[in-house]
């Protein structure tokens, strides 16, 4: 069963060891699978295929999945306005059950009997791979070397070495995983609660307060809750969020550090950088509160949390996302409109947002100066009746002392 395996690949250190390390130790056939779900370039894309062939892979194959993705995932995470913690936008990890599911379909094209990943014993990620994978493809064998080995990113590097294989130290030093949602960086510092990273450590906001930029405004465009435009100019969802992570990277936007439960249990912190998502939740849930009523938004709300958690955990393929996602679709139906958005350094200042579907401009009241949709006593007697609880309560215990 293991004369050929499928390997989940990145480029990264992990998945570069793996290649060589199966070949050596089982004497298996390698294909080395890359999902591309944004955040690499077409050069990348080609040094990533260069760089497993060198390792000793049969065979590399890309797989472009961004429109998948973002059909299938973020289309829900900006719907729900998905930040976990208050603060992460998912920007890593919500992907891995699409890629585990188009290597099982790898596997099987290439008649695979194995299918590996990089993944750690203490991360997050072994889990999401493994449960999409056991969940659709029993039949495949599932191997996580440097999970179930031990191996630490010290010993891959010099086992690398000791085969002629040169990987670079700043590689080695800290864990950059990209896709179209943003990126993440782990290192030492991130091993601890205290430190930041420095400068040099970020990918998509580098050098953004070292000459600060002029502030700008954009508009962007939502139709049904879906990205559509970028200051008037249509565009896919996908070209629209590689615009504006390269936009909103170079003022800084979307930079943070995460410190929350990982799926494992322990307390887990990571460094990420998510430009687009952090502009577009910002301005899609502007929009919604104009379109949606107040039980609306607070019903969605309960829901996506519950949603982005499952997605967080690897669990996306549970049939109650189908369910919520169905909640999520009907509720995105006004939300239609332009929401305009200030970019400064380090921030996103949402100015103004217009919509067809305004239940503001619906109203012939003015909010604290007239009231245009009911009388003076019906406003006294309004009041008179949502007091009467708390009067009713204060009365009844006025023999308490």
């Amino acid at each position: 069963m293991r004369e050929r395996i499928v390997l989940a690949y990145s480029g990264g250190l992990d998945t570069s060891f793996c290649v060589p390390w199966l070949a050596e130790r089982y004497g298996a056939k390698v294909t080395t699978v890359t999902v591309d779900t944004g955040g690499i370039s077409a050069a990348e894309r080609a040094a990533i295929e260069a760089r497993a062939l060198s390792l000793g892979a049969e065979r590399h194959v890309l797989v472009d999945a961004r429109s998948r993705y973002f059909d299938e995932t973020l289309r829900f995470l900006v719907a729900g306005n998905v930040l976990r913690g208050q603060v992460y936008p998912l920007c890593v990890g919500a992907e891995r059950s699409l890629q585990a599911r188009l290597v099982a379909e790898a596997a099987r094209e290439v008649g695979a009997g194995a299918v590996a990943h990089g993944s750690t014993a203490a991360g997050n990620d072994q889990v999401r791979f493994e449960v999409a994978l056991r969940t659709l493809a029993p039949e495949l064998e599932v191997l996580a070397p440097v999970r179930d080995e031990g191996f630490s990113r010290a010993d891959e590097v010099a086992y690398l070495a000791a085969r002629g294989i040169a990987w670079p130290q700043e590689r080695a030093t800290y864990s950059v995983n990209s896709g179209l949602w943003g990126c993440t960086i782990g290192g030492r510092e991130t091993s601890d609660t205290v430190a930041s990273l420095p400068e040099e450590a970020w990918v998509l906001t580098r050098g953004a307060f070292a000459s600060p930029p002029t502030p700008e405004s954009h508009t962007i465009s939502f139709a049904a809750g879906v990205p559509a435009a970028l200051d008037g100019v249509a565009m896919g969802p996908v070209e629209l969020v590689e615009r504006l992570n390269a936009l909103g990277g170079g003022f800084g936007v979307g930079r943070g550090i995460h410190l929350g439960d990982t799926i494992i249990g322990l307390k887990g912190r990571v460094a990420f950088e998510a430009p687009a998502a952090t502009l577009l939740i910002a301005a899609h849930r502007e929009l919604e509160k104009l379109t949606l009523t107040a039980r609306q938004q607070r019903v969605k709300d309960s829901v996506a949390a519950v949603y982005g958690d499952l997605v967080h955990e690897g669990q996306s393929l549970d049939p109650v996302c189908r369910d919520i996602e169905a909640l999520l679709v009907r509720s995105q139906v006004r939300v239609t409109g332009e929401v305009r958005v200030l970019l400064r350094p380090g921030s996103a200042f949402v100015e103004g947002v217009t919509s067809p579907y305004s239940l503001k401009a619906a109203s012939r009241a003015v909010y604290g100066e007239a009231a245009g949709e009911w009388t003076a006593a019906d406003a006294r007697g309004f009041s008179r009746m949502l007091a009467l609880p708390g009067m009713l309560h204060a009365r009844a215990g006025k023999g308490e002392s």
